[in-house]
């Protein structure tokens, strides 16, 4: 009786946290440049795939470049708990990609 009373008591504590898991949001920090005249820029965007920074990298990419910037690096990969620190140093280019 108790590991069935475990058992359903792991399943309904996974199944409340799975939503609260899946709309946490993932975000990327990065360098960008533009050329003649060069132009450098440090942003933060929301990345939607794989929140890692192969994804990100992979999701920038042609984002940035669409609009004449090539993705330098990204320098880390973070939740909604990092976006409020970085918000000014991102200025203009704070969630624009």
């Amino acid at each position: 009786m108790k590991n069935a009373c475990f058992t359903l008591m792991t399943a309904l504590a996974v199944t409340v946290a799975l939503p609260a898991m899946a709309t946490a949001g993932c975000y990327a920090d990065y360098k960008a440049k533009q050329d003649n005249p060069l132009r450098l820029h440090y942003g933060v965007a929301q990345i939607n795939d794989a929140c890692d920074a192969a994804g990100a990298k992979a999701e920038l990419t042609p984002r940035l470049a669409a609009e004449g910037w090539t993705l330098l690096n990204i320098l880390s990969v973070f939740g909604d708990e990092g976006l409020d620190q970085r918000k000014d140093s991102a200025g203009t280019f704070y969630l624009r990609f």
